[in-house]
């Protein structure tokens, strides 16, 4: 089971949009996003900095995953699995079945 994201999404925006707004009044990028995230109580500055990369990202302006790719991806693979695992099962019923017909046939 994923582990539930500690910020809301609605956070994770503000803090971005946050950001975006104050950085001008900073002398460096970190030192804004410092701010910012003490103001919004956000654990460490590292965290808004992933954070405005992925909206960078989701709004195509840096190369990468998208945020719903990812979900996708990750809901492809949990079908993937569920699917390996039917099939295993399938598999293994088959067998058992093949073998209980096959001794029904050696006593006729």
């Amino acid at each position: 089971m994923a582990r539930p994201f500690p910020y809301p999404l609605e956070l994770r925006k503000r803090a971005v949009r946050m950001f975006t707004e104050v950085r001008p009044d900073y002398d460096t990028k970190w030192a804004a996003m410092k701010a910012v995230a003490s103001k919004l109580g956000i654990g460490t500055t590292e965290t808004l900095r992933k954070w405005e990369r992925q909206d960078q990202v989701d709004s195509g302006v840096r190369p990468g995953t998208t945020t719903e790719e990812s979900a996708e991806l990750k809901r492809l693979k949990k079908e993937n699995a569920e699917l390996k695992r039917a099939s295993e099962i399938l598999k293994a019923a088959t067998s058992f079945f093949a073998a209980e017909l096959g001794r029904l046939h050696t006593r006729s």
